[in-house]
């Protein structure tokens, strides 16, 4: 088998790489939700190697992940597990999560199943990262988003762009609040939370 390649990851890497640099200075413990092809663990751990990073993934894609995992052996890219957001949640006191270009994949039943979930893994103080297009009250911020949603929902009536409002809504019914949003490349957004003090 191959190693999977997907190539938008090294198009958004080193621009998620430089946020990440800032706001995960004093994370130690992350959980990446739908790792994909891993190749996103494999270059934030070399790059930060202060991070141990949990990837993770619906079956089909583990496979894929340990081939990435397994070449570039880094002693702080653990193994993936197994983890669909609408089946059973992991153990684990995590001080950070890390998922990218997954919230217009998902149908939106699993986009609340993410948010209701995470307090079950959080630490007080933690921060969410989420990184991919979005929408902003209501209205595509591209002419290529657009057309992005358009093709989503062909291919799948249940995909299609998530709005920052009503994302952040589903966060704030977790106990989550909205520190940072920062415009990116390719009219891509980061969304970065940060969890109360009470963990559920």
């Amino acid at each position: 088998m191959e190693k999977p390649s997907a190539p938008s990851t090294e198009k958004n890497r080193e621009p998620i790489l430089a946020v990440l640099r800032e706001v995960f200075a004093d994370r130690r413990k992350v959980l990446e939700i739908g790792s994909g092809t891993g190749q996103h663990a494999v270059h934030f751990c070399a790059q930060l190697p202060h991070l141990c990073w949990q990837t993770s993934d619906r079956a089909d894609f583990l496979p894929g992940i340990h081939l990435w995992l397994a070449e570039a052996a880094l002693p702080n890219a653990l193994p993936p597990f197994e983890f669909d957001v609408l089946g059973p949640w992991p153990n684990g006191d995590y001080d950070a999560v890390y998922t990218a270009n997954t919230l217009h994949i998902m149908p939106w039943a699993a986009v609340e199943a993410l948010f209701a979930g995470l307090p079950s893994v959080l630490v007080p103080g933690a921060l969410l990262f989420i990184y991919g297009p979005f929408m902003v009250d209501g209205h595509h911020t591209s002419d290529s988003n657009a057309a992005f949603d358009r093709s989503l929902k062909e291919k799948a009536p249940h995909q299609g762009l998530r709005d920052v409002g009503a994302v952040d809504a589903l966060a704030r019914q977790s106990g989550l609040m909205l520190v940072d949003q920062r415009e990116m490349p390719s009219n891509n957004r980061c969304l970065i939370w940060r969890m109360g003090s009470v963990k559920a």
